[in-house]
């Protein structure tokens, strides 16, 4: 816990929201999307349709189940050990890998001023690395600190987003918006894949869900912040990812590793607020870091406690924060970026977070299937809301989790499988060593 007068409030858990989904997904997919065309738009406008769902799903499961661990804890009511194991697994997965990708797109902006980092792997690799420390640093020093710093980090970083998206739309040039689809894909298929890599942008809108034990009011704040967030960023990233491929052109993106702030070139000219976007895109990234590398132990955090992790993640510092696992995660993320070390950042970039948004998909489907059994187990948590309305949100968010699944390809798919068995020897280690 971080003190009985240093909660996180409302404003600071819709910044962890806001904060942990506007970071690398929006400033670097644009070129990542490229390679489909202008079809990738409606992949955007799926997606935000199927996050205002999750959304609300875990909007209703905070409310009534309010315990630290998020979707583990939701998944552990709802099925079990077992399950609750896999969630807190897999979720703990995709927190460090996400982090990797993070990571790639704050050095990308970064590379915008300081070329060097393009050019030099060796440099870009040390600046990397130096920045997940700092800001692991920052975390085990105090949580709260960390969430001041978000809220800060969160109102910088929508202002170089609605500032291009608001003005782009007055110099885009229809010609850019085709060919349409520029894949040798279906319509259908090309939007199934873009759609599962907007997704990255999007997910985090559980974040203030994970510290519970750390919030405010909880079963007030957390679905209120967890609504307010989805809904602002769902705007925020139809208007600037419309905006930009309107301004450039796809052949343009496509060789981009800051597309907001080459845009802002094109809108701006080669002046300062051109700077300013491209600055307050690597500030978003780092933000995002920020709020991630919060959460990354929170999780194995909870399930420690409860004997399905190793209980070296239960260990706290005086001010209830999971140092051990935080030093662990963020070993694992310098690891992977040696390991994905590539020339092009967006190709690196694209890799890692295809594998981070599959694992963090299954820990998401199960949420929106034990929703209707916690609504059978715990009815008077849910104050007479009707079981026939928490079924049809349930089951659409569930099918809207299965169709992004699919969208990944059948390659991320098998290799998120094994993720997820590789776990489960784990999980038989846990049970016996605690008897």
């Amino acid at each position: 816990m971080v003190g009985a007068n240093k909660k996180l409030g409302l404003g600071m858990l819709t910044a962890l929201v806001v904060g942990n989904m506007i970071g690398s997904g929006v400033f670097l997919l644009p070129a990542a999307l490229a390679a489909f065309g202008s079809i990738s738009l409606l992949g955007w406008g799926f997606t935000a349709i199927g996050a205002i769902l999750l959304a609300l799903v875990f909007a209703r499961l905070s409310s009534a189940t309010p315990a630290t661990g998020g979707p583990y804890a939701f998944c552990r009511d709802a099925f079990g050990d077992f399950i609750g194991f896999q969630a807190a697994y897999c979720y703990w997965i995709y927190a460090w890998v996400g982090n990797a990708a993070i990571t790639v797109a704050f050095v990308g902006y970064l590379s915008f001023f300081v070329p060097a980092l393009a050019a030099d792997s060796f440099l870009r690799l040390v600046t990397m690395i130096a920045t997940v420390w700092l800001l692991t640093g920052v975390s085990i020093y105090s949580i709260f600190h960390a969430g001041i710093i978000q809220v800060v980090l969160t109102v910088i970083k929508v202002i170089p987003l609605l500032l291009v998206g608001i003005v782009g739309l007055f110099f885009i040039q229809w010609e850019n918006f085709l060919p349409f689809n520029t894949t040798l894909m279906p319509n259908w298929q090309a939007v199934m894949g873009a759609a599962t890599l907007t997704l990255w942008a999007f997910i985090g809108m559980e974040s203030a869900t994970i510290p519970a034990g750390d919030a405010e009011s909880p079963e007030k704040n957390i679905p209120r912040a967890t609504i307010i967030g989805v809904i602002v960023v769902a705007f925020i990233y139809l208007l600037g990812s419309f905006s930009i491929m309107g301004v450039m052109s796809n052949a343009e993106l496509v060789k981009s590793n800051a597309p907001y702030a080459d845009a802002a070139i094109k809108i701006f000219g080669n002046g300062w607020v051109a700077a300013f976007v491209g600055v307050g895109a690597a500030i978003s990234a780092l933000g995002a870091l920020n709020g991630w590398i919060m959460v990354q132990a929170q999780v194995p955090m909870a399930a420690a406690r409860d004997g399905l992790f190793p209980k070296i993640f239960a260990k706290t510092t005086k001010n209830g924060v999971p140092a051990i696992g935080l030093v662990i995660s963020s070993i694992l993320i310098s690891i992977l970026l040696i390991m994905s070390q590539s020339d092009n950042l967006v190709e690196q970039f694209t890799f890692i977070i295809l594998l981070a948004t599959l694992t963090v998909l299954i820990p998401y489907a199960y949420s929106t299937i034990g929703e209707i059994i916690i609504f059978i187990k715990h009815r008077e948590k849910f104050n007479g809301r009707r079981l026939s309305r928490a079924v049809v949100m349930s089951s659409l968010a569930f099918a809207y989790v299965l169709w992004a699944i699919a969208g990944a390809g059948m390659d991320v798919v098998y290799f998120g499988v094994l993720v997820l068995l590789v776990g489960t020897p784990l999980y038989v280690w846990l049970k016996v060593t605690s008897r």
